[in-house]
This record gives structure tokens, sequence and C-alpha cells, in this order.
């Protein structure tokens, strides 16, 4: 018979096990952040890996992740430039703390979409640069035409010979912008839009632009990271080691104070245990538990035992001798 037909079969006792929360077997990391950016916190968020068990570690887990972080959480009162999102790696992890480089940068598609107009001329440009301290980048930059105080015309289109001029201009600012520059400066050239700035104003007698700003960059190689500068970048050992004591917390015991009921929580396992009853102590020895009195015979109603006793509470008589007395009662009646 098929298993669809009967509803009995294909149902075994113990057979479906009860799903377990994967978010027991995880660790929370705080995410620190260069100190190029300007935020006060120096953390970007936090991010879960797996707590380490056998030969899987759960620094493994976390070294190479990329977190996109928004502009506006890495700058002070900066919400108007929120569509600005920077990338950053994890280049190694000190206790509870991933430690994380710039690895680009990106602008949401909203962002894009909203510049985008009709009657004009869209122009970009991409460049490979080199900083001087060993990271290989892509920047892309994009412009749009726009009309001019005298202009009449509908459209803003430009010329292919103007359009020419004007990619020129963008990978000569953007050569000149970024040379012999580390990367933490490039950062905050970025950040301040430093570059599209400058595209915009030297592009103004070939054609007027607006919105010139760099759209993407893109990292293509990097050196070894120095950890000991991440570290420091990162505000010192000390805050890091304080970081990782508050965010270690969650697997240590949790007294109550003395005030309340005599009970200690384990956070980690979430049992209760009894703190008025101390273990005793290494050495001691502890007696033996008194032995149990025996239960005493039941007995019915009228106080005889249950098993083997009359009515009366005395032994039960043999049914022999019963019927032998009936016999004499009934003779001395009819002799009288």
């Amino acid at each position: 018979m098929a298993v669809g037909k009967n509803k009995k079969l294909g149902k075994k006792k113990g057979s479906r096990k009860k799903a377990a929360d994967p978010f027991l077997k995880k660790e929370s990391y705080d995410i620190r952040v260069p100190a190029i950016f300007p935020v006060k916190s120096k953390s970007a968020g936090r991010t879960i890996a797996t707590k380490t068990q056998g030969t899987k570690v759960a620094r493994d887990t976390l070294m190479g992740r990329v977190i996109e972080v928004s502009l506006g959480d890495l700058k002070e009162d900066t919400q108007d430039e929120a569509y600005r999102k920077f990338k950053l790696r994890v280049e190694d992890v000190n206790g509870f703390n991933c430690l994380t480089q710039f690895h680009g940068m990106d602008l949401t598609t909203d962002k894009l979409r909203s510049i985008v107009r009709k009657w004009q001329t869209l122009i970009e440009a991409h460049v490979d640069i080199r900083t001087n301290d060993g990271y290989a980048l892509r920047l892309f930059a994009i412009g749009f035409t726009k009309k001019h105080k005298e202009h009449e015309k509908k459209t803003a289109y430009a010329s292919a010979s103007q359009i020419r001029a004007i990619r020129k201009k963008m990978v000569d600012i953007m050569n000149k912008e970024t040379a012999s520059i580390d990367l933490n400066q490039l950062v905050d050239k970025l950040m301040n839009e430093i570059i599209g700035k400058e595209i915009e104003r030297q592009t103004q007698a070939i054609y007027p632009l607006r919105d010139c700003l760099i759209r993407k960059v893109k990292m293509l190689r990097s050196p070894k990271v120095d950890v000991q500068k991440l570290v420091e970048a990162a505000g010192g050992a000390e805050a890091l080691s304080k970081m990782s004591g508050a965010l270690a917390l969650g697997s240590k015991v949790v007294t109550a104070p003395a005030s309340d009921a005599g009970t200690a929580v384990d956070v980690k396992a979430d049992k209760p245990t009894s703190a008025a009853s101390p273990t005793p102590a290494a050495g001691a020895t502890t007696a033996a538990p008194a032995a149990k009195p025996a239960k005493p015979a039941k007995t019915d109603a009228k106080g005889g035992d249950k098993k083997g006793g009359d009515k009366k509470g005395g032994k039960a008589a043999p049914k022999g001798d019963a019927k032998g007395d009936k016999k004499k009662k009934d003779d001395t009646k009819k002799k009288a």
C-alpha cells in the first residue's frame, strides 16, 4: 500500500527531531572602522559568526568579509550624503573586534537614477591609479551637461569633440588629484567629493556640467596589511581589550544582588543554580542519607489486617469448623 493512502504509514515515533535554534551557536563581533572616518564610536555595527568548534575557527569565517556602510553613519550630521556607500573589508580579528580597511565605494541606485535627465549628454570616464602605500584602484567619474545662461535651445547636447575633450579632462584631473597620496588621503577626498568639484570647475570652458561625481571606486590589488597599524587606527590595544571584555560578558555567570533571592543565573546555559546551597569543599566528606523507615502494613477500616484477617480483626477460621458448629446447633434444637 502506498504511504499516501494510509495515514498511519510513514509516521514513526521519535523520527522528527526538534529544530535547534542556530543562533545559540553564534557569537557577536564589533566592526571597527578605520581612523580616517570621523565617527565618534569608531563602530559600524556588529556581525555574527559561528563559535569555534573543532577545526572550524570563527576567525577564519570573519576574515575577508565585506561590509557596506553608508556615509551618513560614518560622519556626524551628514544625512544629506547618505547616498554614498563605503565598503569595508575585515583584515584582522582582535578578540571580539573586527578591524576593517577601505575596500571600495559606490553610489545608491536611487541617487544615480534621480540625476539622469532628458535632453542632455551623459559623460563617463575611468582611470586606474596606484597610491603611495601600494593600493591599486580604479575610479569611475560621471557628469551631465546643462544649459548655460544664454542657452536658447531645448536640448543641451554636447558635440563629439566636446565629449572627448571633457573625458580627457576628467582623466587628467583624476590622475593629478590621486598622485603621490596614500589610501587615507584618497578616502578623505572621496568623502568630501573634491575630485568631482574640480572636474566641474575646470570643464566650464568646454561645456557646462552638473552633478560631476566619482560614482564608483573599485579595489584591484591591496598589499599585505600591517596589523599593528590597524590596531592603532582602531584606538589602541587597551581600547580593543575593553571592548572584547564587554562583548564576552554573555559567556560568564552573572550573580544577582544580595537583596534579591539567592539564585545565580548562568547566561550561557540559562539555567538557575541555587546560591543558598553551596557546593562542598574539596576533600570534605558528605554524610550518607538516612535510611527510610519501613512502611506499616495496610489495615482495613476496622483495624484488621487486609490479608488473612476476619471482619473482627481475629484470624480467619477454617471452613470445615464453621460447618461442624452449625450441625451441632441443629441437633440440640431437635432434642429440645
